[in-house]
């Protein structure tokens, strides 16, 4: 089945936004429902930091996979694939009564997730090499939705059926996001990706692409590998670059992935109750929807989008320091705050595409940065509940989380410079 043009773009861009709606879910529907979930599957303090650690455990091992798989696979199969392997781990583990298959299975459900966190920003630079900065605003709108939505419905859901149908049932979304990347990778056929050659200049416009990227652009979904770039092997650990953006991105995760597991914990612990605990993260995550479409815009139109990352760092430390002292009818003020600081993160993800210059550095630097900073951001709900058991407060973890958004603003310094991968790798002009 061959696909036009316009038929690839659209089904590119519908598959895009799905598949990004799909990539939270499994991570912010059980959170607000740890309580109920243990009466069933036994979850201390421990194994709860445990499952607040396994999505960016998943996310660092999965991502930092993909880039290999995409030499074997295109990325249209790789996408229905991790959409098929994350249905049946949603699904198995709101089947479950056992603590070690529960967590497993949670590792299943989030590994998929993975998988797509990193194939987003190459499948945007192929498909939309002309809007890479709309686009990414698109979808990370649509990710901090995806991060939203969950959580303010899991508790009435749960209460009005049972906490396992308010689990499973968002595999249904991944099933929705599969479809699309099922008639792309139909229409293109299963080989690997081609290497496609991307301008310098982010904002060129569709008729001035160099002729391998023009015919991507015009027969979008049913490119040819007409002229294919050298298989340099991109080598990004090389890149201080790359390092600048697993510092930004790992850390900024790392914060996030904390408040996920023990946000509603924290305010609860000022005086809310478990359903205002689930709202609190939703307003944590709702918070971070328009920056999620304004920064990767304005990040596409500066030369040097370091105060965006600043503007993030000074938010989330302000939001933190206040909700220490915070009361039941003043919490939500902070957590606006802590929202705001999620800048960096879309700020992170267009990144990838704005400097790179190619499809394959785009793979590259994706995987890595995703693939190491989620390994990173792994240690922060375990750490935060380990440290928060010991001390009895939360003044200790805060200041943790504080270090690491010095850690944030280090990284984006260095990554937010104007240069590109290729450049600071010294690769063959053919390959750019």
């Amino acid at each position: 089945m061959e696909l036009t043009r316009w038929q690839g773009r659209w089904l590119a861009l519908v598959g895009i936004m799905l598949l990004a709606f799909t990539l939270r879910v499994a991570v912010t529907d059980v959170t607000p429902l740890i309580g109920t979930i243990t009466r069933d599957v036994p979850l201390n303090a421990t194994t709860t930091g445990l499952l607040g650690m396994l999505p960016p455990v998943a996310f660092a091992v999965f991502g930092a996979l993909t880039p290999v798989l995409l030499r074997r696979i295109s990325g249209e199969w790789l996408a229905v694939l991790a959409m098929v392997v994350s249905i049946i781990g949603q699904v198995g583990r709101a089947l479950t009564s056992g603590t070690t298959v529960f967590l497993t299975l949670s590792v299943l459900a989030v590994a998929g997730l993975g998988v797509g966190n990193v194939l987003l920003p190459p499948l945007v630079k192929k498909y939309f090499p002309d809007a890479i900065g709309l686009v990414t605003a698109l979808y990370v709108t649509i990710l901090a939705l995806s991060t939203a939505v969950p959580p303010l419905v899991a508790v009435p859901l749960a209460e009005a059926t049972d906490w396992r149908i308010s689990t499973g049932a968002w595999a249904i979304a991944c099933l929705v996001a599969a479809v699309p990347w099922l008639a792309l990778a139909r229409g293109r056929g299963a080989g690997p990706d081609v290497a496609v050659v991307r301008a310098p200049d982010a904002q060129i416009p569709t008729g001035e692409l160099p002729a391998v990227e023009q015919r991507v652009v015009e027969q979008a979904g049913v490119e040819q590998p007409v002229s294919r770039a050298p298989a340099t092997v991109v080598k990004p650990w090389r890149s201080p670059l790359a390092w600048g953006l697993v510092a930004m991105m790992g850390f900024t995760s790392f914060n996030t992935f904390s408040m996920f597991t023990w946000l509603p914990q924290i305010v609860q612990d000022a005086g809310l109750d478990r359903a205002g605990g689930g709202a609190m993260l939703s307003l944590f995550a709702f918070i971070g929807m328009p920056l999620s479409l304004i920064v990767p815009v304005l990040a596409a139109r500066m030369r040097n989008p370091f105060p965006l990352c600043l503007i993030g760092v000074v938010t989330y430390a302000a939001g933190y320091l206040g909700l220490l002292g915070a009361s039941a009818s003043t919490v939500w003020w902070w957590v606006c705050l802590m929202g705001v600081g999620q800048a960096s993160f879309p700020l992170a993800l267009v990144l990838i595409n704005l400097r790179t210059r190619t499809y394959r550095g785009a793979q590259a630097l994706s995987g890595f940065a995703q693939g190491l900073g989620y390994a990173f951001a792994s240690l922060g709900p375990l750490f935060v509940g380990i440290v928060h058991e010991a001390t009895g407060g939360w003044l200790v973890p805060v200041l943790l989380l504080c270090g690491g958004l010095v850690i944030v603003a280090v990284g984006g310094a260095v990554c937010c410079r104007p240069r590109t991968l290729e450049d600071e790798l010294g690769l063959p002009a053919a390959h750019r």
